[in-house]
């Protein structure tokens, strides 16, 4: 009778797990072995302030996770004490937030993780905690719309300084 029940309670955690993986749009696996409490607290701290979950889950259960949203790929990341960073909105803050905290406490190490679906390594991982914020790109995006029209406003004025001289 207590087997069934702890078999139950290992589904419905296997199902969550699985649910975070679907729904997540950046999930980053990494190892924290090292880490004292003050500095899990820490990273915790910065990672709920971006509106992303933190959780350590046993190897077994993410595994049975992956294999029912077909991540199966994530495993090779499983090894040793594991946390998973799950964010549903923000892609590239996990990365950056996880990536930052690992150059200032060698003891993180960022394994790999999913991005959109699809499973990366540490290096995608990088390459997408190097991209510029949101807001960043978008304030780049908006210099290179504005950029003609400024063009043709300082031409304009040009030509009209000329013809009044």
């Amino acid at each position: 009778m207590a087997n069934t029940k702890i078999i139950q309670q290992k589904e419905l955690q296997v199902g969550e797990v699985a649910a975070k993986l679907r729904e997540s749009s950046c999930t980053v696996v990494a190892d924290y072995r090292g880490l004292n409490v003050a500095q899990v607290t820490e990273l915790r701290k910065q990672l709920r302030e971006a509106g992303i979950e933190f959780q350590v889950i046993k190897n077994s259960l993410t595994r049975r996770a992956t294999a029912q949203t077909d991540l199966s790929e994530l495993d090779e990341h499983l090894t040793g004490p594991t946390a998973i960073a799950f964010s549903k909105d923000d892609v590239v803050a996990p990365a950056k937030i996880l990536t930052a905290f690992a150059k200032k406490n060698d003891a993180l190490e960022v394994k790999g993780g999913v991005v959109e679906g699809r499973v990366v390594g540490y290096d995608q991982i990088k390459a997408l905690a190097d991209l510029p914020s949101r807001e960043g790109l978008l304030s780049m995006l908006l210099s290179v719309l504005q950029a003609p029209v400024r063009n043709f406003a300082l031409a304009v004025k040009a030509v009209s300084e000329k013809q009044e001289a």
